[in-house]
């Protein structure tokens, strides 16, 4: 882990810290909520030893990058902006991407508006969400799961932070990384985490050491950058309406875990597995479902993620 270089870079009005390690084709790594560079951990040090750079920002919002206040600083443009910026400001074309949660969300909207800079895509947890012209998707959520949905909670500015300010940094992140419910997260309003009973015993893939760095950022920082994500999902939905219909024209493989709460979601199995994903999304290579592996899966199963990530890229 010494190893690994921390820079900052100047991007698009913002200074975004980002981690990097080893030398050949870059691959850029985007991490999800609540997350930093950090969770890619494994994968920077087991990808630069087969001979690439691996290259993980913490996203606008989080860890040590700016994290302006205003949910209007984080729609796509604002976040596939300071990407863009970054690859420039790097001098590389085109990379390799690899994005998991809200991470993998970006990627996508990445490959829809600058597929000239991706060389092949390998996103985590999230598929492809190709834009409905007649439901905002927060009203969709609302619709599918009411108003106490994680999602649809997250909206209101300053209220869930106020939540998350009555529990321990470390109590809370511990219980959404170690999660392993795949039904949908309901937080009713006034409940919060306060009340809530003490994590399980970490799994083997995650160390208190792990949970510290975690929650020393996001105690410096707090949550309102990512959640800055969720409350511009709305106006991400009318800024993207020229893209409506418009396929994801890289090579693709999508990993996602069985218990991964996104794969539950009503009619992602379905989109997944009866040929309307690879319709959307023409240059899917491969699919793969791993079993028994919950949501953070690149951290849980850090190995696998690696040589799946390997596998695929190697051949471009």
């Amino acid at each position: 882990m010494e190893k690994i270089e921390h820079t900052t870079v100047a991007t698009n009005g913002i200074n975004m810290h980002v981690a990097s390690i080893g030398s050949g084709p870059v691959i850029l790594f985007l991490h999800g909520f609540p997350e930093l560079w950090y969770s890619w951990r494994h994968q920077l040090l087991s990808l630069s030893s087969l001979g690439y750079r691996c290259v993980a920002p913490d996203l606008r919002g989080y860890g040590d990058t700016d994290a302006p206040s205003s949910a209007a600083s984080y729609t796509v443009f604002h976040i596939v902006g300071d990407l863009v910026g970054l690859l420039d400001a790097l001098g590389v074309d085109r990379v390799f991407l690899v994005g998991h949660d809200w991470g993998a969300a970006i990627a996508w909207s990445f490959c829809q508006l600058r597929p000239d800079r991706v060389k092949a895509l390998v996103n985590l947890s999230v598929a492809f969400r190709p834009r409905n012209p007649k439901v905002k998707p927060v009203e969709g959520f609302r619709a599918l799961f009411g108003d106490d949905y994680y999602i649809c909670r997250f909206q209101e500015p300053g209220e869930i932070e106020e939540e998350f300010a009555q529990v321990d940094t470390k109590k809370l992140l511990k219980i959404f990384l170690t999660s392993r419910n795949p039904n949908p997260p309901r937080m009713p309003k006034g409940r919060g985490y306060r009340g809530s009973p003490d994590p399980p015993p970490l799994p083997s893939w995650l160390s208190e050491e792990d949970v510290d760095y975690f929650a020393s950022k996001f105690n410096q920082k707090g949550f309102t950058g990512g959640l800055n994500y969720y409350r511009a999902l709305n106006r991400n939905w009318e800024l993207m309406a020229p893209w409506t219909g418009l396929e994801i024209k890289v090579p693709v493989k999508f990993i996602i875990g069985d218990l991964d709460l996104t794969y539950h979601i009503p009619g992602v199995k379905e989109y997944l597995h009866n040929g309307r994903f690879k319709k959307d999304v023409p240059f899917l290579q491969e699919l793969v479902v791993m079993e028994g592996v919950g949501h953070f899966l690149n951290q849980e199963k850090p190995e696998e993620i690696g040589m799946h990530i390997y596998d695929f890229i190697k051949k471009f």
